[in-house]
C-alpha cells in the first residue's frame, strides 16, 4: 500500500508539473495569436495602406493633370486619399494598443524594452514623420486645385521624401516586430519541447520506479512464496527436517509460520507412526489417528487371515541361549512380515513364534484380499531357505543347532473388524469362525504333513495366481459342517511335471476314497507318492485308509474327516 500510494503521489506531482509548464505554454500562445501576431498583422496592413495612400494621390496628380475640368473624379480619389491616410492611422494605432498591452502585462514573456522601443517609434511615427507627410500632402492638393504646376512638381518631391521616410520607419518597425515575433515564437516552441522533455522524462522516472518498486515487491513476495513451494515439495516427499526462514512479518510471513507449524504437527504425526508402527502395523496407527471412528466401530466384513507358525521350534529354542534366541526370533519375524507387507496385508499380532496377518476393507478392495493373502504365503515360504542361511551368521556358530519349518494357514469368510479389549488397553484385530478357522488349518497341517492350507473361499479367490490342490473335506473343531480345505502348491503356471502329476494322481486318489474304493484310492496315492515320497497328505491318506478298512464308516459317511485337535 505504501509503494503504491508514493507511485500515485509521484504521478500527481507529475501530472501538476507538466500542468503548469502546459499552462505556461498556453499563455505564450495565447499572447501570440492575440497580441504579437494581429500587432504585425496591423504594422504590415499600415504599411499597405500606406503605399495605397501614395498611389491614389499619384492618380490625383495624374487626373488633375490629363483632365482639369473632370472636378467629380478629383473629389472621389480625395475621399480615398483620406480614407487610406486614416486607415494608416488606424492600424498603427491598433498595433500600438496591443504593444502596449503587452508592456503593461508584467507576466508577458517577451523583449519588454523591445517592445517599448518599437512603441516609441510607432509613436514618434504618428506624432511627426505623419504629420508632416500629412502637411505636405495637404500643400499639395492646395496646389492641384489652384493648378499651379511648378508648385505641385516642387510639392510632389517632398511628398515622395516625407513618403519613404515613413515607410522606411514603417518597414525598419515592422521587421523588428517580425524578429521580435519570431524569437518569442521559438521560445515557445523551446518551451513545448521543454515540456514534452520534462513530461517524458517524469514519466521514464515514475516507469523506472514503478519496475523498480515492482521487483522489490517480487521479489519481497516471490521468494517467500517460493521458499514455501520448495518446503512443500520437500513436505509432499517425505522430507519434514527443514523449517523455513520467516523473514517478514506481512501475510506471507504469517503463512510461513503457519506452515511451519503445519510441518512440526506432521512431524510429529509422522514420529507416533514411525513410533507405533513398530508394534502395530503403520496403516492402522494412520487409520485411527486420521478416522477416530475405526476404532469405536466394529463391522461384520468379509476378511481373509493368515496364521503362519514355526513347526519344531520349542526343540531349537530348547538348545539355544536366551540372546541367541532372541536373534532368530527377530530376523525371522522380519523376514517373514516382509511378504505380508509387500502384499499390503496388515501384521495383526505375534503370538510367540506365531504370525497372524489379515487382508481386507478398508485396507484392501475385496476382490484382491484372497489373491494378496496367497501371494503372501507363497513368499513367506519361499523365503525359508534364506532365512536358514543367515542363521549361522547372526548367532557367530558354522553349525547351527536349528532345524524349523513353517506352517501356513489361510481362511477367507465374515469376521468381526474393530477395536478389542479394555478401556484401557484396545487391539485393533479381527476375531470370529474366519480367524479361528485360519489358525485350526494352520495346525493341521501337522496332520497333512503339509506347509500351507487353505480354505475353499481362498483357494477360489485366488486361482488366479495360485496353483492349488484339493486336501480333503475336513469339520474342524468347533465346527459342525465340513469345509473342503486345499493346499497352496505354487504360483500360477509354476508347476514343475511331477508336481502336475502329483496333483492329478492324488485327486484320483480322493475320489476313490469318497466312492470307498479303498483299494483303487491306495493305488493312485502310492502313486503320488512315487512321484514325491515325502508328500504328507498322501502319507495321510494312506494310514486313514488302513483305519477305514479296519473299522469302515457309516453308510451314509459323505468322505469328510473331522478333526478334534485344534
Amino acid at each position: 500500500m505504501g509503494i503504491a500510494l508514493a507511485l500515485i503521489v509521484l504521478m500527481v506531482l507529475t501530472s501538476l508539473l507538466s500542468m503548469i509548464m502546459v499552462r505556461r505554454t498556453g499563455e505564450h500562445f495565447a499572447q501570440l495569436s492575440s497580441n504579437y501576431m494581429p500587432a504585425y498583422g496591423n504594422l504590415a496592413r499600415a504599411n499597405i495602406r500606406s503605399l495605397e495612400r501614395a498611389l491614389t494621390l499619384r492618380r490625383m496628380v495624374i487626373a488633375r493633370t490629363v483632365s482639369s475640368n473632370d472636378h467629380g473624379e478629383f473629389e472621389a480619389l480625395k475621399k480615398v486619399l483620406e480614407e487610406k491616410g486614416a486607415a494608416v492611422e488606424s492600424e498603427i494605432r491598433s498595433a500600438r494598443a496591443l504593444i502596449g498591452g503587452l508592456i503593461q502585462d508584467r507576466s508577458t514573456f517577451g523583449d519588454e524594452s523591445a517592445l517599448v522601443r518599437i512603441d516609441s517609434r510607432l509613436d514618434s511615427l504618428l506624432r511627426d514623420s505623419r504629420r508632416h507627410l500629412n502637411e505636405e500632402i495637404d500643400r499639395l492638393l492646395k496646389a492641384l486645385e489652384a493648378n499651379d504646376a511648378r508648385a505641385v512638381s516642387e510639392n510632389l518631391v517632398r511628398v515622395d521624401e516625407f513618403r519613404d521616410d515613413v515607410n522606411r520607419s514603417l518597414d525598419a518597425v515592422r521587421s523588428d516586430m517580425l524578429a521580435l515575433l519570431q524569437a518569442d515564437s521559438a521560445v515557445t516552441v523551446d518551451m513545448q519541447r521543454q515540456v514534452m522533455v520534462v513530461a517524458a522524462a517524469l514519466t521514464l522516472f515514475a516507469a523506472a520506479l514503478g519496475v523498480l518498486f515492482a521487483m522489490l515487491v517480487s521479489n519481497g513476495v516471490t521468494v517467500p512464496v517460493r521458499r514455501l513451494l520448495e518446503g512443500t515439495r520437500a513436505v509432499e516427499a517425505g522430507q519434514l527436517d527443514e523449517v523455513i526462514a520467516v523473514t517478514t512479518f506481512d501475510e506471507i510471513g504469517h503463512l510461513t509460520a503457519a506452515f511451519n507449524r503445519m510441518v512440526e504437527q506432521l512431524r510429529l504425526k509422522k514420529r507416533i507412526l514411525d513410533t507405533f508402527g513398530r508394534y502395530i502395523d503403520p496403516r492402522v496407527v494412520k487409520g485411527l489417528i486420521d478416522a477416530p471412528t475405526l476404532a469405536a466401530e466394529g463391522q461384520r466384513r468379509v476378511m481373509t487371515v493368515l496364521f503362519c507358525d514355526v513347526a519344531g521350534f520349542t526343540t531349537t529354542s530348547e538348545r539355544m541361549t536366551p540372546q541367541g534366541l532372541v536373534k532368530i526370533l527377530n530376523q525371522y519375524f522380519s523376514t517373514m512380515s516382509a511378504p505380508v507387507r509387500e502384499h499390503e496385508g496388515i501384521i495383526d499380532k505375534y503370538i510367540g513364534d506365531a504370525i497372524m496377518a489379515y487382508w481386507g476393507p478398508p485396507f484392501n478392495e475385496d476382490s484382491e484380499q484372497t489373491r494378496l493373502a496367497a501371494l503372501a504365503a507363497i513368499d513367506m515360504l519361499n523365503r525359508l531357505a534364506r532365512l536358514h542361511d543367515s542363521f549361522p551368521e547372526i548367532i557367530g556358530m558354522r553349525n547351527a543347532p536349528i532345524s524349523f519349518d513353517l506352517r501356513i494357514g489361510v481362511a477367507t469368510g465374515e469376521a468381526l473388524v474393530g477395536s478389542i479389549g479394555s478401556e484401557h488397553m484396545m487391539n485393533y484385530t479381527v476375531i470370529g469362525d474366519t480367524a479361528n478357522l485360519a489358525a485350526r488349518l494352520e495346525g493341521a497341517n501337522k496332520i497333512y504333513g503339509s506347509r500351507i492350507l487353505a480354505s475353499e473361499a481362498t483357494a477360489m479367490g485366488a486361482a488366479d495366481v495360485v496353483e492349488t490342490r484339493e486336501i480333503d473335506l475336513v469339520a474342524m473343531a468347533g465346527q459342525a459342517r465340513p469345509e473342503r480345505i486345499y493346499e497352496i502348491m505354487a504360483r500360477k503356471g509354476c508347476l514343475t511335471s511331477e508336481q502336475e502329476e502329483l496333483r492329478a494322481r492324488f485327486l484320483e486318489g480322493l475320489e476313490a476314497y469318497r466312492e470307498r474304493s479303498w483299494d483303487a484310492a491306495r493305488r493312485a496315492f502310492l502313486q503320488a507318492l512315487a512321484i514325491a515320497p515325502e508328500d504328507g497328505p498322501s502319507l495321510t491318506f494312506i494310514r486313514r485308509i488302513d483305519a477305514l478298512i479296519a473299522a469302515p464308516p457309516e453308510n451314509d459317511w459323505d468322505g469328510s474327516w473331522r478333526l478334534e485337535q485344534k
